[in-house]
């Protein structure tokens, strides 16, 4: 697990980003204690939809919960609202966002427990010492963007963003029936860094949010006759 971090950690302190493939990413939170994954990916069929949508959509499903993170242990907080401001976030921010709450059954689930475990793990040992918090806070939230006849899901509406945070995980949980979805990172005067395509279960981006950028392309079904997906995990530290 070690050399693995340390190999993740060197890609990221080289590039502001990482992408990590399943396997990979599998090795660390297997050792983390990731099990049960199939009942934790079935937990994206129960989301409700984002209302907060200022272009109007209802493409996107999500739900969200906040936790304090520190060396003795993840800790859950009391339901919260998710805010971003404009600067951060054009299209939706400015507002107190009141999602659905995470359901406790995932919330105390064996694998988001591994993820968050691991991103801690990794994002605190990343940040200097100086500034390296006693707490971290943050953020999940589990997203299914839709794509029906006619009408592409939009990953990220806002465009090219930065979150406004410290560290940025965003996991495939699940593609079904859909196409394009490609990620990009981009530096701070935005010019294009790479791009890539997260598609199996476990494929992760990973980000230090205030060296880069990053945006998703919209997705459009390739049976428009039959459900299409994307179901994503997102996971943002930031300073207490």
């Amino acid at each position: 697990m070690t050399d693995l971090f340390a190999a993740i950690a060197d890609t990221i302190g080289r590039d502001g980003f990482a992408f990590v493939r399943a396997p990979q990413l599998h090795a660390v939170l297997e050792a983390a204690g990731l099990r049960d994954w199939g009942s934790f990916a079935a937990s994206w069929d129960d989301l409700g939809i984002d209302t907060y949508m200022a272009d109007g959509g209802r493409y996107r499903r999500r739900r969200f919960a906040a936790f304090r993170a520190s060396p003795a242990g993840i800790v859950r907080k009391p339901h919260q609202p998710h805010y971003q401001s404009r600067d951060y976030n054009q299209l939706n921010g400015g507002i107190e966002r009141w999602f659905e709450p995470v359901t406790d059954a995932v919330a105390r689930h064996p694998a988001l427990t591994a993820i968050l475990q691991a991103s801690h793990g990794l994002f605190d040992r990343m940040t200097p010492a100086a500034v390296r918090p006693a707490a971290w806070h943050v953020e999940m939230h589990q997203f299914r963007i839709e794509a029906r006849p006619g009408e592409a899901g939009r990953p990220t509406p806002e465009g090219m963003h930065r979150d406004g945070v410290d560290w940025v995980l965003v996991l495939m949980i699940r593609r079904e029936n859909i196409a394009s979805g490609e990620t990009t990172i981009y530096d701070l005067v935005k010019r294009p860094l790479g791009s890539f395509t997260l598609t199996a279960p476990l494929d992760s981006a990973l980000v230090d949010d205030s060296r880069v950028y990053h945006g998703v392309t919209a997705v459009t079904a390739i049976d428009p006759g039959l459900p299409a997906y994307r179901d994503v995990l997102v996971v943002t530290l930031r300073r207490e």
